[in-house]
């Protein structure tokens, strides 16, 4: 039984970890010039945007009712990336 509970917190902290694919070379339709200068700093600020913004449950309940199957945090993730005019592919 601990075996099993284990896994499932090690899965679910796996499934935590969003790394977002970001196309460095491209632009969002926003925006006249690439933003991939200031891709490091803007997966910073926006990581603790998102860390600040989101919780374990919160993760839980937005993804059950996501049709994307995707967390809370993954949403604001993106969505602040894209938001700074970066072409995120995943």
């Amino acid at each position: 039984m601990r075996k099993i509970l284990l896994l499932i917190t090690l899965v679910s902290l796996a499934g935590c970890a969003y790394n977002p694919v970001v196309d460095t070379a491209g632009r969002s339709g926003t925006f006249n010039e690439d933003k991939a200068k200031e891709i490091t700093n803007d997966l910073q600020h926006c990581k603790v945007i998102a860390d600040s913004n989101s919780s374990f449950v919160s993760n839980i309940i937005y993804w059950i009712e996501s049709p994307t199957a995707e967390t809370k945090h993954e949403s604001i993730y993106r969505k602040c990336l894209n938001n700074r005019g970066h072409s995120v592919l995943d």
